[in-house]
């Protein structure tokens, strides 16, 4: 029982997150969501709603991490895999009415400059992120350099992407973004030439 309550608290703030931020969201709200005693959130995280904010991080993190690799390793290739993520972010938002985009970005500009705990907990997701799309990089064969700098582009376009198209309400940013991610991957691929061939699977709007 006590795990399930962790979990629910988990989850229902991570939801939270998504669609609110860590500032706009309370422990009062993560509660209810999770149906759970106010003490609770103390009972399994002493630290507060910071320490359960670097939980959810963390968790959601590696949810994404699994969720993108899945659709990665399921392309036939390094290049739809590409235009497949991006494909996946649009879909998910317009099914969310655009509610729902990655917590870890929304966090990421809210505690950057204010919370150090939190901010580490952002980069540390990030930067695996970074080193699971290197490593799929360079099983295409991709220079190890030129493929850090791929992955670190590629993330930053989604994440830019994501902002983008919440506020504007279409899909119209993934689109553009994922195009130039696409174009970037096969400029990076041996017998390329550099030529940034353009390219990808169209996101419908």
């Amino acid at each position: 029982m006590a795990s399930n309550t962790r979990e629910r608290i988990v989850n229902t703030t991570a939801e939270l997150f998504r669609r609110q931020g860590y500032v706009g969201t309370g422990l009062k709200q993560i509660v209810a969501g999770a149906d759970a005693p106010f003490g609770s959130v103390y009972h399994f995280f002493p630290g507060g709603k910071e320490q359960l904010g670097a939980e959810v991080i963390r968790v959601s993190g590696q949810f994404y991490e699994d969720l993108v690799t899945a659709v990665w390793d399921a392309a036939p290739d390094v290049v739809t895999a590409v235009a497949d993520m991006f494909a996946g972010a649009a879909e998910t938002l317009r099914e969310t009415d655009y509610a729902d985009a990655c917590p870890i970005a929304t966090v990421a500009l809210e505690v950057a400059s204010t919370n150090d705990v939190l901010r580490a907990a952002t980069a540390d997701v990030f930067s695996a992120w970074i080193d699971a799309a290197v490593d799929r990089l360079t099983d295409a064969s991709i220079e190890p350099a030129k493929a850090r700098e791929v992955a670190i582009a590629t993330i930053a376009l989604l994440e830019g992407a994501f902002i983008l198209s919440r506020a504007t309400r279409t899909t119209e940013a993934l689109e553009a973004a994922s195009q130039t991610a696409v174009a970037q991957v096969r400029a990076a691929l041996p017998g390329s030439g550099g030529r940034a061939a353009g390219g990808g699977r169209s996101i419908a709007r």
